[in-house]
């Protein structure tokens, strides 16, 4: 085996998934552009691991290569892929941190319903704990606070965006002022 196979590299998550209990994709983040290049090539990768994984009751498997983690909840899927010599609880701290993120976020209503009524907060969320494919942040509390605060900035930017187009802008002492 080649050394550099073996060298220990920062980005360690090839993939996230978030499949439906048929099998069909809510969101999926691939960081590894030459893992599977074409959307042909990721969906039967996901057929694949959606195959092997909803009937079981580990929370691990080893698919082309790949070691993927998984949980499920109501009627959704949860996946995080990771290279064959990727340290499986390294792996399994990013996926229980999105579904623990999430579930806090959708008040534990983690099903399909709510992913999709609130896929903002979802990409927000992947996004908070893997850049790149580099785990960036493993404690959903910390998730959660920084998803809180990036929604509540940006409706507060949106109300402050449509009072100005409105010409509803306060001025000193409450009173409104036309612009």
């Amino acid at each position: 085996m080649d050394f550099m196979a073996l060298e220990p590299s920062l980005y360690t998550v090839k993939a996230v998934l978030i499949l439906d209990n048929d099998g069909n994709r809510l969101l999926s983040k691939y960081y590894d552009p030459e893992l599977y290049p074409s959307i042909k090539e990721q969906k039967n990768f996901e057929k694949n691991v959606f195959n092997k994984s909803h009937k079981a009751d580990n929370e691990i498997a080893f698919l082309e290569g790949m070691t993927i983690v998984y949980k499920s909840s109501i009627d959704v899927f949860f996946y995080v892929v990771g290279s064959a010599q990727e340290n499986e609880l390294m792996l399994m701290g990013v996926l229980n941190c999105l579904f623990e993120s999430l579930s806090q976020i959708l008040r534990k209503n983690v099903e399909k319903r709510y992913l999709l009524d609130n896929m903002d907060c979802v990409f927000l969320v992947v996004d908070e704990i893997i850049d790149g494919g580099v785990i960036l942040e493993s404690d959903p509390q910390q998730v959660v606070q920084k998803v809180n605060y990036r929604t509540v900035s940006e409706q507060a930017y949106g109300f402050v965006l449509f009072d100005y187009i409105t010409g509803n802008i306060e001025g000193p002492g409450g009173k409104s002022q036309s612009v």
